[in-house]
């Protein structure tokens, strides 16, 4: 029976397919540049196949992102956060989610071609303000 991926390994998977969306390239295009096979990128961003350090620094350098962006909102292990006094549970993974459709790998593409902060602020301000009536309905 095969090990189920971890949720840290689901989470940096997830976080380079959004970077690799984000730029607009393709799993075969950042295959080539790491010199593996676009199912061996599919493995990776499934959290299927772990990522080793060397190649985690190679992708963050294709993506032009810090090793430490694949980490960000990374779930904790729940006998660490006891231990520390943390009674959260970890955030949910909505990268995951947003990118697993195509209206939302559309919105991240837009939003990530917005250079303006104050037209992007905008766009989260009207975003919010559609589920907050959506909520109340």
């Amino acid at each position: 029976m095969k090990k189920a991926p971890s949720p840290v390994d689901r989470h940096v998977g997830s976080r380079v397919r959004m970077r690799r969306i984000t730029v607009g390239m393709s799993q075969e295009k950042l295959g080539e540049a790491l010199g593996v096979t676009f199912q061996q990128i599919q493995k990776y961003e499934k959290g299927t196949n772990r990522i080793s350090a060397s190649r985690m620094q190679n992708i963050a350098q294709v993506l032009g992102v810090p090793v430490s962006f694949f980490f960000d909102g990374a779930p904790r292990d729940e006998g660490l956060a006891m231990a520390s006094g943390f009674a959260e549970n970890s955030q949910a993974d909505y990268t995951a989610d947003i990118f697993s459709t195509p209206e939302g790998v559309a919105l991240a593409r837009a939003f990530a071609s917005i250079e303006d902060p104050k037209v992007r602020r905008r766009v989260v301000d009207l975003v919010t303000t559609l589920v907050e009536g959506q909520r109340k309905a």
